[in-house]
């Protein structure tokens, strides 16, 4: 089972959209996969975005980045939090929840104690299609940890948990996988 977890974009994936990306998957089934790109900030800050939809933010979380869930639905928003306290959420590991709602956003955003990082879009594949590009070795999968997904600095990301997989992301060479 892929879900929870997280994939790393190997080299030879060769889509810009992914490239040393790692994906928080959500959902996995014979009906196809969900997963959110964490590793991709947007040239965008939570308080321009809040502005711009009349949310109120927190002082501490006006400078927090947007990040790019990936190319499906770039308008649609999703949450990370580790807010137990919020009503509308689904978790996703232990003391990882994933909200989607205006309900839910509202309060988040007010609330400075909680760790959360707001996503646009998401990353989505249809039946088989994931398992096909992991036999290709366009992917690796990893346990995923809620700390990784909320605290990691997006620019090491994807060669953090390379490390923490054992790999050395200096052995992997495109087209040919781990040297």
């Amino acid at each position: 089972m892929l879900s929870p977890g997280f994939l790393i974009a190997m080299p030879q994936l060769g889509d810009s959209n992914f490239y040393r990306s790692v994906i928080l998957m959500l959902e996995h089934s014979e009906t196809g996969s969900m997963g959110i790109v964490i590793n991709r900030p947007a040239p965008l800050q939570l308080g321009n975005l809040a502005d711009g939809q009349s949310l109120e933010v927190a002082h501490s979380r006006q400078g927090d980045p947007v990040f790019i869930g990936g190319p499906v639905e770039p308008h649609r928003g999703f949450v990370l939090h580790d807010c137990a306290s919020i009503e509308e959420k689904h978790e996703v590991l232990q003391g990882l929840y994933l909200s989607i709602t205006l309900d839910a956003l509202r309060p988040l955003l007010r609330e400075s104690s909680c760790r959360l990082r707001f996503f646009l879009g998401y990353a989505g594949w249809g039946p088989k299609q994931l398992e096909q590009e992991i036999s290709a070795g366009a992917w690796l999968f990893s346990e995923a940890r809620a700390n990784a997904t909320l605290e990691g600095n997006p620019e090491q990301m994807w060669d953090a948990t390379l490390r923490d997989m054992g790999v050395d992301p200096a052995m992997i060479v495109a087209g040919g996988g781990i040297q």
